[in-house]
């Protein structure tokens, strides 16, 4: 494959030296922005996380070249097992909270890609790399409002439940099928036992047309808020 990029670096005259630099750097303000990016929403893992891990994927496939080249070793090891113990360290940062949500999930397939894109500086594929940036960038920044508004338009979503009292739940029920909608699950959450709340996890559906064009999650669960015998209700994400 051809990289016009690659070949203009190339015709400069850069020695070999030269080149791993300007894969280096690259892969510094590269990884330095979307770092930012996720700083800037204060995610655990920001500029120093992302630089390092496309610095180190980076660093492996130079090696790892190096050593395809110039000693018959003919596997990738370090670049693999760079990928790998990433992988292994990103499953590891997702968490799950006391409303059974996932926690750091986008970060840490975002760790897992700077990754692959560090992998790509060093081998030199300027082109794909920077193709591969600007589509990790724009689904980043500006793929989640879109998703945020296909989401509240869904005719299904979760919510977090804190009632007063368990014996509410059967208004609460009543409640939701008043208004049009149709609860599909129903789990209790043991994280609050000792709390004096009765706190649950509902998968609802929207069932009612008219709510399916004029009302969004936000809206519904709003209306259900003003209820006297809940003590919190959020959407679940």
């Amino acid at each position: 494959m051809t990289d016009p990029i690659a070949n203009l670096v190339q015709s400069w005259g850069i020695n070999d030296t030269g080149r791993i630099i300007i894969r280096i750097l690259l892969s510094l303000l590269l990884s330095a922005i979307l770092g930012c990016e996720r700083s800037s929403k204060r995610h655990a893992a920001g500029l120093r996380t992302f630089i390092v891990v496309s610095l180190a994927s980076t660093v492996s496939m130079i090696i790892d070249l190096y050593l395809m080249s110039g000693v018959s070793v003919s596997i990738p090891i370090l670049s693999a097992a760079t990928l790998i113990g990433i992988a292994i360290i990103t499953v590891n940062s997702i968490l799950y909270s006391s409303r059974n949500q996932i926690k750091g999930l986008t970060t840490s397939v975002g760790l897992w890609a700077c990754a692959v894109l560090g992998l790509s500086v060093g081998a030199g594929l300027y082109t794909v790399t920077l193709i591969m940036f600007v589509a990790f960038l724009c689904s980043l920044s500006f793929f989640p409002k879109f998703e945020r508004y296909l989401k509240n338009r869904s005719n299904h979503f979760e919510v977090h439940l804190e009632l007063k009292n368990a014996a509410h739940l059967p208004n609460f029920v009543s409640t939701i099928r008043e208004l049009g909608l149709k609860i599909d699950d129903i789990e209790s959450n043991p994280a609050y036992h000792n709390s004096g709340l009765s706190v649950y996890s509902i998968s609802i559906s929207i069932s009612s047309e008219e709510l399916k064009k004029y009302k969004t999650h936000a809206e519904i669960i709003e209306a259900l808020r003003t209820l006297d015998y809940i003590y919190h209700i959020e959407e679940m994400t």
